[in-house]
Parts: structure tokens; sequence; C-alpha cells
């Protein structure tokens, strides 16, 4: 089975820090990790190594960080066809990490702003059993969900846009992962948030909750999973992660818990280490 994840491409710089630098102060970083990211990249790999054949709709700049990310997704075993290259720098993350495992992000998209779904892509992306879209500019998500649909984790860029100007793209979403600010930050509200989303059109709506575990809801049915808190080296990546983690049993069949539970288990892999993967 085919998965095709379309957004962004990052080199990711995660400095671990004792705190948060206040302004116009100076903070030593006790360790700095160099490591390709990005939410299209993180969720291929996983997907990729949960069995599925990957592939990734993206865009990198000419230059040695857009060598390195093509390379290792090759390396995982992701098709990389339809990364293009462009004149611009590869995109970046600059990302701060606490003692708690807390973040503090800096964003520059560079390539990925570049990114534009045309026939080709299209067809690539027609051809998959399986989107995931995360990480990208509306007009991508819109082209994207214009073609078919998807699942979808908009993250806080484009979960900004709110519930109204993302309607085309819930429309044609499958499911939809969001983490409890984004949940409110999309609809303005918690769980009468998720009821909206339903209205809208999303078939299913995935709530992470941090360390404390996830949700389930569709129409008629709704499944927590409670857990355990654990202490976090680092959590970037970990929502892709369990998405990635949901959608490999969801898309051979398994009931919702266990998709919760399976989200679950690849995110703990990523919290316990620097990086994504």
């Amino acid at each position: 089975m085919s998965v095709v994840s379309v957004g962004t491409c990052n080199m990711d710089f995660i400095f671990r820090v004792p705190r948060f630098v206040e302004p116009d102060s100076e903070m030593n970083i006790e360790d700095l990790n160099v490591i390709p990211g990005g939410s299209a990249f993180n969720f291929a790999v996983w997907i990729s190594h949960l069995g599925f054949k990957a592939g990734v709709v993206s865009s990198v700049g000419r230059d040695v960080y857009g060598d390195m990310i093509t390379s290792l997704l090759e390396f995982r075993g992701v098709d990389t066809s339809f990364i293009s290259r462009q004149g611009e720098k590869t995109g970046m993350a600059f990302i701060s990490v606490d003692d708690t495992g807390r973040r503090s992000i800096y964003s520059y998209m560079g390539a990925n702003a570049s990114l534009k779904i045309g026939e080709a892509e299209s067809e690539y992306i027609m051809a998959a059993d399986a989107v995931h879209l995360s990480g990208c500019y509306l007009e991508v998500a819109s082209a994207v969900s214009g073609i078919r649909n998807v699942s979808f984790s908009p993250g806080t860029l484009l979960a900004s846009y709110g519930i109204e100007r993302l309607s085309g793209v819930l429309e044609r979403t499958s499911i939809i992962f969001l983490n409890d600010d984004e949940l409110e930050m999309l609809t303005g509200s918690g769980r009468s948030g998720i009821e909206r989303l339903l209205e809208a059109g999303v078939g299913n709506v995935v709530v992470t909750h941090g360390p404390r575990g996830a949700s389930f809801f569709s129409e008629d049915h709704s499944e927590t999973l409670e857990i355990e808190a654990e202490d976090a080296l680092d959590t970037t990546g970990a929502g892709d992660a369990f998405a990635a983690g949901f959608m490999s049993m969801w898309l051979r069949g398994s009931e919702p818990a266990e998709c919760l539970r399976n989200g679950h288990r690849v995110a703990r892999r990523v919290i316990s280490r620097i990086g994504a993967f």
C-alpha cells in the first residue's frame, strides 16, 4: 500500500538549553544536533518504517541541506521523485529544547514556500492509496484536497487560519490530527470545536493531549487513550510520529483504540531521544 506525504522538509537545528533565553540576554547551548526534519519528512520516514511504500511531495534548495534530506529519505526507502529543487535555501527550523522537553521554535520556510502542485504532482497524488497533508501553505493544502481526500495535520500555521478559511480542505479531510492548542486555535473552542469539525465535513478527529494521551471522535464513536506521563527528552516530531503510527493501523483496518495505542507507541520512541527519528 502506498502513502504520499505532502508538506515541509527542513533541516532542524536542535539546541539543548538549561532554560529559554530572555530578551537581551545570552544562554549557553549544552548540546547541538543538526538533523533532517519537517512534517512531511518525519511522517514519510515513519510510515515507511512501519511497512508502507512511502513518497514525499515537497521542495528543498539546491544546497547541501537539500542533498542531505533527499539522501536520507532514499536511504530510508522513501521515494523522492517529487521533491523539487529550488534556487532558495532549504527550509530550516531552529529549535530550543529545555530540561523538561518543552520547545521554542523559529522556522524559516525557504524552499518550502515554492512548493507547487502541478499536473505531474497531481497524478502522483491520485495514484497513491493514501495521502497525508501537513506543514504547508493554504494554497498547497487547497490544491491537494481538491484532488482527493486526505489525512491532515494542519499544525499551528494552518490552524491559525480558522475553520471558515479552511472549510474547503476540511470537507475533503478523512482524519484530522490536532493537539489541544491547535484545536482551540482552529475552532475557537475545545469539545464543541470537535463537533464543529465534524459538522464541517471532517470524517474523524484525533486530538493529542501531550503526556496525557489522545482521543478519537467521529459522528457515532469516541475513544480516549489515557497514559501515564513520561519524561520527554525532546518532543520534536512527536505529532508526526503519532500520526504515522495511527495511520499505519487505520489503513490496515484496525479499530480506533488500537490506532491510538500504536500512535502513542511510535510517539514514545521519538520523545526518548533528540530529533524525530
